[in-house]
């Protein structure tokens, strides 16, 4: 809702983690995936909650009043990255699975605990695909990149090339799949990568 601090602790003398602004590197708003959350006194709750920064699935404790309203998520993304299979569950019930493209060896998909953070539509360029979901794990290794080296889900060009080793750390699915899995997968998905 507003530019905030997330701190090591749920106090404000706690250690700075990160600075989280209200918007996206994508220019959509910015969300993180609380964990839980902790009263400390009458009216003052802090949220545990992950954050989109290195090293990967780093956490960090937020003042409530500088999130919106919280809303209850009920899918879970899975991608495995030996079988490079995504798989969507919903209340724990597979919904979706499709094969994918992972991260070559020099250029790997993070491993963790992540959430979609952004979906994007109706961008120019075929290699992505009709939509992107950006996501919070980044790469350690593409650290130049515009907006740090976020790893994204999203479509392709050349689907021939799926499964496999094909990308630069992000997720690849076929065009068909992005699409069925954008009708079925809210942003603020928590993703573990296996």
């Amino acid at each position: 809702m507003k530019a905030a601090v997330a701190r090591s602790q749920p106090k404000s003398s706690g250690r700075v983690v990160a600075k989280l602004s209200t918007i996206t590197g994508d220019d959509t708003q910015n969300l993180v995936l609380v964990l839980d959350g902790v009263d400390v006194s009458r009216g003052h709750t802090w949220y545990h909650v992950r954050l989109p920064i290195l090293p990967n699935n780093s956490t960090g404790w937020v003042k409530r009043g500088y999130l919106s309203s919280l809303q209850t998520v009920h899918t879970h993304l899975y991608v495995d990255r030996t079988a490079m299979t995504a798989t969507l569950q919903r209340d724990g019930v597979t919904v979706f699975k499709t094969i994918v493209g992972v991260g070559r060896a020099y250029w790997p998909t993070p491993h963790g605990e992540f959430y979609v953070r952004d979906k994007l539509t109706n961008f120019g360029d075929p290699v992505y695909g009709p939509i992107a979901f950006g996501t919070s794990a980044r790469s350690a290794v593409l650290t130049d990149w515009p907006g740090g080296g976020f790893v994204g889900v999203h479509g392709t060009n050349e689907p021939g090339i799926l499964p496999g080793h094909v990308s630069h750390g992000c997720i690849r699915l076929r065009n068909a799949s992005i699409l069925k899995l954008s009708r079925l997968m809210p942003v603020g998905t928590p993703l573990t990568v296996r």
